[in-house]
Protein backbone atom coordinates (compact mmCIF):
# COMPACT_ATOMS: atom_id res chain seq x y z
CA UNK A 1 0.00 0.00 0.00
CA UNK A 2 3.03 1.94 0.81
CA UNK A 3 4.31 1.85 -2.46
CA UNK A 4 1.06 2.71 -4.14
CA UNK A 5 1.03 5.95 -2.19
CA UNK A 6 4.26 6.95 -3.35
CA UNK A 7 3.62 6.05 -6.86
CA UNK A 8 0.28 8.17 -7.19
CA UNK A 9 1.91 10.75 -5.06
CA UNK A 10 4.92 10.67 -7.59
CA UNK A 11 2.25 10.75 -10.64
CA UNK A 12 0.66 13.70 -9.02
CA UNK A 13 3.00 16.91 -10.17
CA UNK A 14 3.12 15.90 -13.83
CA UNK A 15 -0.55 15.40 -13.42
CA UNK A 16 -1.56 19.02 -11.92
CA UNK A 17 1.20 20.22 -14.76
CA UNK A 18 -0.72 19.27 -17.53
CA UNK A 19 -4.70 20.05 -15.84
CA UNK A 20 -2.70 23.76 -15.26
CA UNK A 21 -1.48 24.37 -18.78
CA UNK A 22 -4.66 22.94 -20.80
CA UNK A 23 -6.79 25.28 -18.20
CA UNK A 24 -4.24 28.55 -18.92
CA UNK A 25 -4.04 28.13 -23.13
CA UNK A 26 -8.21 27.12 -22.66
CA UNK A 27 -8.88 30.79 -20.97
CA UNK A 28 -6.30 32.19 -23.37
CA UNK A 29 -8.74 31.57 -25.89
CA UNK A 30 -11.53 33.55 -24.63
CA UNK A 31 -11.77 36.70 -26.17
CA UNK A 32 -10.51 40.05 -24.40
CA UNK A 33 -9.02 40.01 -21.27
CA UNK A 34 -9.47 41.90 -18.10
CA UNK A 35 -7.70 45.08 -19.83
CA UNK A 36 -10.28 44.88 -22.18
CA UNK A 37 -12.80 46.12 -19.47
CA UNK A 38 -9.90 48.87 -18.32
CA UNK A 39 -9.74 50.54 -21.66
CA UNK A 40 -13.27 51.33 -21.36
CA UNK A 41 -12.65 53.55 -18.12
CA UNK A 42 -11.38 56.70 -19.55
CA UNK A 43 -10.03 57.69 -16.12
CA UNK A 44 -7.48 54.99 -16.97
CA UNK A 45 -4.77 56.13 -19.68
CA UNK A 46 -3.48 52.95 -22.38
CA UNK A 47 0.34 53.93 -20.81
CA UNK A 48 -1.08 52.71 -17.60
CA UNK A 49 -2.86 49.48 -19.20
CA UNK A 50 0.41 48.73 -20.84
CA UNK A 51 2.38 48.96 -17.87
CA UNK A 52 0.07 46.56 -16.36
CA UNK A 53 0.14 44.18 -19.28
CA UNK A 54 4.35 44.24 -18.76
CA UNK A 55 4.28 44.27 -15.04
CA UNK A 56 2.01 41.28 -15.48
CA UNK A 57 3.98 39.93 -18.46
CA UNK A 58 0.15 39.58 -20.11
CA UNK A 59 1.87 41.59 -23.38
CA UNK A 60 3.81 38.50 -24.10
CA UNK A 61 2.25 35.10 -25.76
CA UNK A 62 0.55 32.73 -23.76
CA UNK A 63 3.25 30.38 -23.68
CA UNK A 64 5.52 32.23 -22.50
CA UNK A 65 2.86 34.00 -19.64
CA UNK A 66 2.62 30.33 -18.97
CA UNK A 67 6.22 29.77 -18.10
CA UNK A 68 6.08 33.13 -15.64
CA UNK A 69 3.47 31.99 -14.38
CA UNK A 70 5.07 28.46 -13.40
CA UNK A 71 8.29 30.05 -12.63
CA UNK A 72 6.12 32.15 -9.95
CA UNK A 73 4.59 28.76 -8.37
CA UNK A 74 7.45 26.91 -7.93
CA UNK A 75 7.98 29.53 -5.51
CA UNK A 76 4.07 29.05 -4.13
CA UNK A 77 3.46 32.78 -5.31
CA UNK A 78 0.14 31.55 -6.99
CA UNK A 79 0.33 35.81 -8.65
CA UNK A 80 -1.81 38.74 -7.73
CA UNK A 81 -5.71 39.28 -8.55
CA UNK A 82 -5.77 42.43 -10.46
CA UNK A 83 -9.88 42.65 -10.08
CA UNK A 84 -9.55 42.02 -6.18
CA UNK A 85 -6.51 44.27 -5.90
CA UNK A 86 -4.44 41.89 -4.15
CA UNK A 87 -2.41 38.90 -3.89
CA UNK A 88 -4.49 35.35 -5.26
CA UNK A 89 -3.54 33.59 -2.01
CA UNK A 90 -4.76 36.06 -0.12
CA UNK A 91 -7.76 36.18 -1.73
CA UNK A 92 -8.73 31.90 -1.43
CA UNK A 93 -7.27 32.10 1.66
CA UNK A 94 -9.68 34.10 3.20
CA UNK A 95 -12.77 32.40 1.57
CA UNK A 96 -11.16 28.79 1.28
CA UNK A 97 -11.71 27.88 4.92
CA UNK A 98 -15.84 28.70 4.89
CA UNK A 99 -16.27 26.84 1.41
CA UNK A 100 -14.62 24.15 3.25
CA UNK A 101 -16.35 24.56 6.44
CA UNK A 102 -19.66 24.56 4.69
CA UNK A 103 -18.80 21.72 2.16
CA UNK A 104 -17.63 19.19 5.05
CA UNK A 105 -20.80 19.71 7.12
CA UNK A 106 -22.92 18.99 4.51
CA UNK A 107 -20.90 15.80 3.55
CA UNK A 108 -21.58 14.70 6.70
CA UNK A 109 -24.65 14.99 7.12
CA UNK A 110 -25.62 13.90 3.86
CA UNK A 111 -23.78 10.64 5.12
CA UNK A 112 -24.93 10.00 8.25
CA UNK A 113 -28.29 9.79 7.38
CA UNK A 114 -27.94 8.37 3.84
CA UNK A 115 -26.41 5.29 5.10
CA UNK A 116 -28.82 4.19 7.54
CA UNK A 117 -31.87 5.06 5.46
CA UNK A 118 -30.57 3.13 2.70
CA UNK A 119 -30.32 0.34 5.25
CA UNK A 120 -33.60 0.27 6.24
CA UNK A 121 -35.20 1.13 2.74
CA UNK A 122 -33.38 -1.99 1.98
CA UNK A 123 -34.25 -4.26 4.73
CA UNK A 124 -37.53 -3.21 5.01
CA UNK A 125 -38.20 -3.06 0.90
CA UNK A 126 -41.73 -2.33 0.21
CA UNK A 127 -42.97 -1.28 3.76
CA UNK A 128 -44.26 2.26 4.40
CA UNK A 129 -41.25 3.47 5.78
CA UNK A 130 -39.43 2.95 2.53
CA UNK A 131 -41.96 4.22 0.45
CA UNK A 132 -41.69 7.39 2.41
CA UNK A 133 -37.76 7.60 2.06
CA UNK A 134 -38.47 6.98 -1.11
CA UNK A 135 -40.80 9.38 -2.27
CA UNK A 136 -39.09 12.22 -0.32
CA UNK A 137 -35.54 10.95 -1.73
CA UNK A 138 -37.45 11.80 -5.68
CA UNK A 139 -38.50 14.97 -4.08
CA UNK A 140 -34.80 15.94 -2.89
CA UNK A 141 -33.38 15.09 -6.13
CA UNK A 142 -36.15 16.62 -8.49
CA UNK A 143 -35.97 20.25 -6.56
CA UNK A 144 -33.54 22.56 -7.15
CA UNK A 145 -31.27 23.43 -5.00
CA UNK A 146 -31.50 27.21 -5.41
CA UNK A 147 -34.84 27.28 -5.43
CA UNK A 148 -35.59 25.54 -1.90
CA UNK A 149 -32.61 28.03 -0.38
CA UNK A 150 -35.19 30.90 -1.82
CA UNK A 151 -37.76 29.04 -0.05
CA UNK A 152 -36.03 28.71 3.06
CA UNK A 153 -34.66 32.39 3.07
CA UNK A 154 -37.77 33.82 2.78
CA UNK A 155 -40.25 31.76 4.97
CA UNK A 156 -37.42 30.70 7.71
CA UNK A 157 -35.74 33.53 7.71
CA UNK A 158 -37.32 36.83 6.51
CA UNK A 159 -40.74 35.27 7.27
CA UNK A 160 -40.77 33.73 10.27
CA UNK A 161 -37.50 34.92 11.64
CA UNK A 162 -35.85 31.45 12.80
CA UNK A 163 -32.84 32.06 11.49
CA UNK A 164 -30.73 34.55 9.79
CA UNK A 165 -30.56 35.22 6.21
CA UNK A 166 -27.25 35.24 4.51
CA UNK A 167 -24.06 35.93 5.84
CA UNK A 168 -21.86 33.86 7.84
CA UNK A 169 -21.80 36.31 10.78
CA UNK A 170 -23.86 38.78 13.03
CA UNK A 171 -22.94 42.02 12.74
CA UNK A 172 -22.16 42.11 16.60
CA UNK A 173 -20.47 38.42 15.94
CA UNK A 174 -17.15 39.90 18.35
CA UNK A 175 -19.32 41.29 21.12
CA UNK A 176 -20.60 37.34 21.60
CA UNK A 177 -18.82 34.74 23.77
CA UNK A 178 -17.01 31.83 22.88
CA UNK A 179 -20.35 29.55 23.10
CA UNK A 180 -22.13 32.17 21.45
CA UNK A 181 -20.10 32.86 18.52
CA UNK A 182 -20.35 28.56 17.97
CA UNK A 183 -24.07 28.63 18.08
CA UNK A 184 -24.07 32.05 15.55
CA UNK A 185 -22.01 30.60 12.81
CA UNK A 186 -24.31 27.27 13.25
CA UNK A 187 -27.14 29.57 12.95
CA UNK A 188 -25.99 30.76 9.46
CA UNK A 189 -24.67 27.72 8.49
CA UNK A 190 -28.24 25.56 9.02
CA UNK A 191 -29.84 26.83 5.91
CA UNK A 192 -27.15 26.29 3.13
CA UNK A 193 -25.81 23.00 5.14
CA UNK A 194 -29.94 21.19 5.09
CA UNK A 195 -30.13 22.65 0.65
CA UNK A 196 -26.29 20.99 0.10
CA UNK A 197 -26.99 18.02 1.57
CA UNK A 198 -30.45 17.25 0.32
CA UNK A 199 -29.76 17.07 -3.15
CA UNK A 200 -26.72 14.06 -2.12
CA UNK A 201 -28.39 12.82 0.38
CA UNK A 202 -31.42 11.53 -1.77
CA UNK A 203 -29.11 10.26 -4.50
CA UNK A 204 -26.58 8.43 -2.15
CA UNK A 205 -29.52 7.04 0.01
CA UNK A 206 -31.06 5.04 -3.34
CA UNK A 207 -27.40 3.72 -4.29
CA UNK A 208 -27.05 2.53 -0.51
CA UNK A 209 -30.85 1.07 -1.05
CA UNK A 210 -29.76 -0.87 -4.57
CA UNK A 211 -26.45 -2.29 -3.46
CA UNK A 212 -27.97 -3.22 0.04
CA UNK A 213 -30.28 -4.77 -1.75
CA UNK A 214 -28.19 -6.67 -4.39
CA UNK A 215 -25.97 -7.60 -1.55
CA UNK A 216 -28.84 -9.42 0.44
CA UNK A 217 -29.79 -11.58 -2.74
CA UNK A 218 -25.79 -13.08 -2.68
CA UNK A 219 -25.52 -16.83 -2.13
CA UNK A 220 -23.05 -16.31 1.40
CA UNK A 221 -26.36 -14.15 2.86
CA UNK A 222 -28.48 -16.80 2.28
CA UNK A 223 -25.88 -18.97 4.25
CA UNK A 224 -25.03 -16.72 6.85
CA UNK A 225 -29.23 -16.55 7.69
CA UNK A 226 -29.65 -20.83 7.39
CA UNK A 227 -26.55 -21.14 9.95
CA UNK A 228 -28.78 -19.50 12.43
CA UNK A 229 -27.09 -16.29 12.94
CA UNK A 230 -29.03 -12.94 14.33
CA UNK A 231 -30.14 -10.74 11.81
CA UNK A 232 -28.37 -7.78 12.67
CA UNK A 233 -24.80 -9.87 12.58
CA UNK A 234 -25.76 -10.74 8.88
CA UNK A 235 -27.02 -7.37 8.22
CA UNK A 236 -24.27 -4.98 9.60
CA UNK A 237 -21.35 -7.34 10.21
CA UNK A 238 -21.36 -9.20 6.46
CA UNK A 239 -23.87 -7.40 3.98
CA UNK A 240 -23.42 -3.56 4.45
CA UNK A 241 -19.62 -4.40 4.66
CA UNK A 242 -19.88 -5.30 0.88
CA UNK A 243 -22.62 -2.85 0.05
CA UNK A 244 -20.55 -0.08 1.14
CA UNK A 245 -17.62 -0.66 -1.01
CA UNK A 246 -18.61 1.08 -4.16
CA UNK A 247 -19.86 3.84 -2.06
CA UNK A 248 -16.32 4.47 -1.21
CA UNK A 249 -15.68 5.42 -4.35
CA UNK A 250 -18.41 8.20 -4.25
CA UNK A 251 -17.03 9.69 -1.33
CA UNK A 252 -13.20 9.97 -2.86
CA UNK A 253 -15.26 12.03 -5.69
CA UNK A 254 -17.36 14.15 -3.48
CA UNK A 255 -13.62 15.29 -1.51
CA UNK A 256 -12.56 16.30 -4.77
CA UNK A 257 -15.66 18.69 -5.26
CA UNK A 258 -15.74 20.21 -2.35
CA UNK A 259 -14.61 23.80 -3.59
CA UNK A 260 -17.20 23.65 -6.47
CA UNK A 261 -20.37 21.73 -5.05
CA UNK A 262 -22.09 25.13 -3.18
CA UNK A 263 -20.91 27.46 -5.66
CA UNK A 264 -24.13 28.39 -7.00
CA UNK A 265 -25.51 28.32 -3.29
CA UNK A 266 -23.52 30.43 -2.04
CA UNK A 267 -24.42 33.06 -4.74
CA UNK A 268 -28.07 32.87 -3.54
CA UNK A 269 -27.22 32.29 0.27
CA UNK A 270 -25.19 35.64 0.39
CA UNK A 271 -22.26 33.17 1.90
CA UNK A 272 -18.80 34.28 1.73
CA UNK A 273 -16.73 31.52 -0.02
CA UNK A 274 -15.28 31.39 -3.11
CA UNK A 275 -18.61 30.85 -5.07
CA UNK A 276 -19.11 34.73 -6.00
CA UNK A 277 -15.11 35.04 -6.16
CA UNK A 278 -14.61 32.53 -8.89
CA UNK A 279 -17.91 33.85 -10.63
CA UNK A 280 -16.46 37.38 -10.13
CA UNK A 281 -12.90 35.95 -11.58
CA UNK A 282 -14.19 34.55 -14.33
CA UNK A 283 -16.67 37.11 -15.94
CA UNK A 284 -13.44 39.73 -15.28
CA UNK A 285 -11.31 37.28 -16.58
CA UNK A 286 -8.66 37.21 -13.80
CA UNK A 287 -6.51 35.21 -15.34
CA UNK A 288 -4.21 34.33 -11.82
CA UNK A 289 -7.30 33.93 -9.69
CA UNK A 290 -8.79 31.61 -11.58
CA UNK A 291 -5.79 30.04 -12.33
CA UNK A 292 -5.51 29.79 -8.62
CA UNK A 293 -8.53 28.35 -8.02
CA UNK A 294 -7.99 25.62 -10.67
CA UNK A 295 -4.61 24.75 -9.23
CA UNK A 296 -6.24 24.05 -5.87
CA UNK A 297 -9.60 21.93 -7.43
CA UNK A 298 -7.11 19.89 -9.06
CA UNK A 299 -5.40 18.90 -6.67
CA UNK A 300 -8.23 18.08 -4.29
CA UNK A 301 -9.58 15.55 -7.38
CA UNK A 302 -6.24 13.79 -7.22
CA UNK A 303 -6.10 13.98 -3.27
CA UNK A 304 -9.80 12.68 -3.30
CA UNK A 305 -9.46 9.74 -5.54
CA UNK A 306 -6.38 8.71 -3.78
CA UNK A 307 -8.09 8.83 -0.85
CA UNK A 308 -11.10 6.75 -1.65
CA UNK A 309 -8.36 4.20 -3.08
CA UNK A 310 -7.05 3.81 0.31
CA UNK A 311 -10.30 3.57 2.05
CA UNK A 312 -11.40 0.95 -0.32
CA UNK A 313 -8.28 -0.97 0.29
CA UNK A 314 -9.50 -0.41 3.92
CA UNK A 315 -12.74 -1.34 3.89
CA UNK A 316 -12.52 -4.22 1.66
CA UNK A 317 -9.34 -7.04 2.87
CA UNK A 318 -9.87 -8.41 -1.00
CA UNK A 319 -8.53 -4.89 -2.47
CA UNK A 320 -4.86 -4.93 -2.70
CA UNK A 321 -2.69 -2.59 -4.64
CA UNK A 322 0.45 -3.82 -6.15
Amino acid sequence: MSAYILRRLLILLPLLLAMSFVAFMFIQLAPGDYFATLRMNPQISDETIRRLQAQYHMDKPPLVQYVYWLRNLIHLDLGFSISQKQPVATVIGTRLLNTLLLSISSILITWLVAIPIGVYCAVHQYSLGDKIFSAISFIGMSLPGFFLALLMLYFLGAEFGLLPIGGLKSPNYYEFSRMAKLADVALHLVIPTVVLSIGGLASLQRIMRGNMLEVLRMQYVMTARAKGLPESRVIYRHALRNAINPMVTIFGFELSSLLSGAALLEIVCGYPGLGQVMLEAVRSQDLFLVMGSMLIGGLLLVVGNLVADVLLAIADPQVSYQ
